[in-house]
């Protein structure tokens, strides 16, 4: 292999600068997806079901355009948002129209149902405004749906078309808006709104966090090596594989989304790891004689390194490959990207580098390779050595009380996929979801598919009976239903002293009449979104206070307790089911790559070492720094995500190879006739030298994240620092002190 290196080095350095040209040249064509129904399969049950209701009832998806002033009621703000809700109605893809000028007011008079707008005209004196504020109050279309208790805010609520593009229609909302001027502060809401921030945020993280990264690493190179080649090298290899697996991204028609943020942070931080050990040991053999050229040295350096390099490579793939066994869409593509960006970094190392390298004037003896003028940091290397081969149960005891202390924050740990909490408190979208979960009854939805002849008093009964009862819920907002219109024309055609009143008839002879003579004063098309045309198919939608998982689930539950054996009720749907299902997704999808990742790594380590012994040696270290990111996760309140969740992957993949290269030195020391106090100790000055080198690389390049704009994956920044921090303390402590106390025969010398 080294001989083909330095024949056919400029075909190699032109070949691989010509690909890496061809896949750069596609990123900019680089789309973002920031809809986390997408992020699930079409086949789970909870997009099956929201599927199901929207073919039958339309979009789902709404825009809350909020408006807070003094008093919602004043004539210049009634007169304001009218103007932009009839403007907004004429806008192309916008189904429906909701606000105090839309929304009805049904009552009676003289026998009669009338059905006029909430608000029909504007109210002239206090009085007119008084008798308006009492009218919107008694009206349940209304009251806390469109307008807040205390008058202060009221919401005009549109309903989209599902093709309809996210930042279109809210360019096309805000530009109403500002024809419109006036005193009151407005807010945009609701999913629409969300992902079309959740899309912006991803394109500035993109653009801010890249170049970030990339500089971090420049400087860190810069210190370890103090050459330029030293930076140069490992550069070249991260600039060529982020090009590479982005832009075959980009080929593969994989679109952006929150998760592929990770994807070029890793690869800086991942893809120099094999040319950091190749310059490392560059520059170790630099400093001693027997190397008549610089070919001669090239060719020492690869034959030393190949088999450690490419050992260290396979088990970073294995591990990252595990996200192959996740559930979530945008982890499975993360994790073919990663490993195939990750082997195209491995041949760049062991073909390109060594070629450019041979090219390059043999540099004077470097200051880290002499023995009398070590740098502090090699110094420091060496006190390790010499404290874990003197007192090694020390060390094993040390970190398994440790590993045991931070254990018990694993019991504390939490669940999270709101997409809301993707945003910093203080964002926009987050605050204005606030607002309408303490307001308007609540950001989050259920829907409940009812089958048969909704005109059935029994059914019209049963929805009525669970909707009071779900009302009584803490974090339940609203419930409505035909049900609920129903018990509206009742109050509007009977007296509050008669029989009828308040309440759903007894025949559907009744009912039949009740939405007849709706018809006559008002619009058939009020109830599409409840009841299709043949009254065959309705829906009660529920509209929650509270988006986290678990309120959601208990919300749930309670609805399949109630309408247990309803031959009516068929399932549940809605945004809110695909929030839980995407948060039982992300704790199933954890632990199963976490279970293959360390199976497939461990017997990796068995094969390559020819000893079952190895496996298990290298995976103590992980999952000991498994049990303390995860504890430290539960202690300090980081709740598991779509973007923590992909941290055991990459940390075991990432994880493993300080272990790998220490075995590897530590086996030829031992081969080589040295004592295991020498061996450990040689190992860490030589070898363990770039572990921390390549482990500070890591740590700088993923900790570029934790400027990110969104506090997951500012956490996923903060807990891949912590998780290298614990795997490389792992490799040049508690794996030395366990070769030391226990001695496994594949590290012994050959007989």
């Amino acid at each position: 292999m080294e001989d083909i290196i330095i024949r056919y080095r400029w075909p190699i350095i032109i070949g691989f600068i010509l690909v890496t040209l061809f896949f750069g040249w596609q990123v900019p064509r680089a789309t973002i997806q920031s809809d986390f129904e997408t992020y699930i399969p079409e086949t789970v049950p909870a997009r099956i079901n929201t599927a199901a209701l929207e073919d039958v009832f339309g979009g789902s998806d709404m825009v809350m355009i909020l408006f807070e002033t003094e008093d919602v009621l004043n004539p210049a703000t009634l007169k304001r948002v009218g103007k932009i809700a009839r403007r907004l109605g004429r806008v192309k893809g916008v189904e429906q129209v909701l606000s105090l000028f839309d929304s009805k007011d049904i009552r009676g008079e003289d026998g009669m149902m009338i059905v006029d707008p909430a608000v029909k005209r504007l109210p002239k004196t206090p009085e007119q405004t008084e008798e308006l504020r009492r009218r919107l109050r008694t009206n349940d279309l209304v009251y806390e749906l469109v307008v807040s208790t205390d008058f202060t805010m009221t919401a005009i609520i549109l309903t989209l078309d599902q093709e309809i593009e996210d930042q279109a229609i809210i360019d096309e909302i805000n530009t109403i808006i500002a024809d419109f001027p006036g005193d009151e502060t407005v807010r945009l809401g609701g999913m629409p709104q969300t992902r079309a921030s959740l899309s912006r945020d991803i394109g500035r993280d993109f653009i801010f966090l890249m170049p970030l990264a990339l500089a971090l690493m420049i400087v860190i190179l810069l210190i370890s090596f103090r050459q330029v080649r030293g930076v140069l090298l490992p550069f070249s290899v991260v600039i060529m594989s982020v090009l590479f697996a982005m832009g075959l991204q980009v080929m593969m028609g994989w679109e952006m989304t929150i998760l592929a943020i990770l994807l070029p942070v890793m690869m800086i931080a991942i893809a120099n790891n094999y040319g950091i050990h190749l310059v490392a040991r560059y520059q170790e053999l630099n400093g001693s004689d027997g190397f008549e050229s610089r070919e001669d040295l090239v060719k020492q350096v690869v034959s030393s390194m190949k088999s450690p390099i490419l050992l260290t490579g396979l088990t970073t793939i294995a591990g990252i490959l595990g996200l192959l066994s996740h559930i979530l869409i945008p982890a499975k593509r993360l994790g073919v990207m990663a490993a195939i960006g990750i082997t195209f970094a491995l041949l760049v190392s062991l073909l390109f580098l060594p070629a450019v390298m041979s090219l390059l004037k043999r540099p004077e003896c470097d200051m880290a390779t002499r023995g009398k003028q070590r740098f502090s940091f090699e110094r420091n290397l060496l006190r390790a050595g010499r404290v874990v081969a003197r007192h090694p149960k020390r060390v094993i005891a040390t970190v398994t009380v440790i590993t045991v202390a931070l254990a018990a924050g694993v019991s504390w740990l939490k669940v999270d996929s709101n997409v809301i909490n993707f945003f910093p408190r203080k964002h926009a979208t987050r605050v204005t979801a606030g607002i309408i979960n303490e307001n308007f009854g609540g950001s989050e939805n259920l829907a409940v598919m009812i089958e048969g002849d909704i005109k059935d008093p029994a059914i019209l009964k049963r929805l009525d009976k669970y909707a009071r009862d779900l009302e009584q819920l803490p974090d339940v907002g609203s419930v409505t239903s035909l049900a609920t219109a129903i018990k509206a024309m009742s109050r509007a055609l009977n007296d509050p002293d008669e029989p009828g009143y308040d309440r759903i008839p007894d025949s559907r002879q009744a009912v039949a009449q009740y939405l007849e003579l709706y018809n006559m004063s008002g619009d058939p098309d009020d109830f599409e979104k409840i009841v299709d045309f043949n009254y065959e198919h309705a829906q009660m939608m529920i509209t929650l206070r509270n988006p986290d998982a678990s309120a959601i689930r208990a919300v749930v539950a309670v609805i399949e307790d109630m309408t247990a054996g309803d031959p009516a009720v068929k399932f549940i749907g809605g945004a809110s089911m695909v929030t839980a299902e995407l948060s039982d997704i992300v704790v199933r999808g954890q632990m199963i790559a976490l279970a293959v990742a360390i199976a497939v790594i461990a017997i990796m380590l068995m094969i390559m070492f020819r000893s079952p012994t190895a496996g298990i040696l290298a995976a103590i270290p992980l999952i000991v720094a498994i049990v303390l990111v995860f504890g430290l996760m539960g202690c300090l309140g980081i709740r598991l995500d779509i973007a923590t969740a992909m941290l055991s992957s990459i940390m075991i993949g990432v994880g493993v190879d300080y272990t790998i290269h220490f075995l590897w030195r530590y086996r030829s020391e031992r081969q080589a006739g040295r004592d295991y106090s020498a061996a450990v100790v040689n190992t860490l000055t030589t070898t363990g030298r770039g572990i921390a080198f390549n482990a500070l690389s890591v740590i700088i390049g993923f900790g570029a994240l934790m400027v990110s704009l969104f506090p997951p994956i500012r956490f996923f920044g903060f807990l891949v620092v912590m998780s290298i921090f614990s795997c490389v303390i792992g490799a040049l402590a508690l794996v030395p002190a366990l070769c030391l106390v226990f001695k496994p025969r594949f590290l012994e010398p050959q007989q």
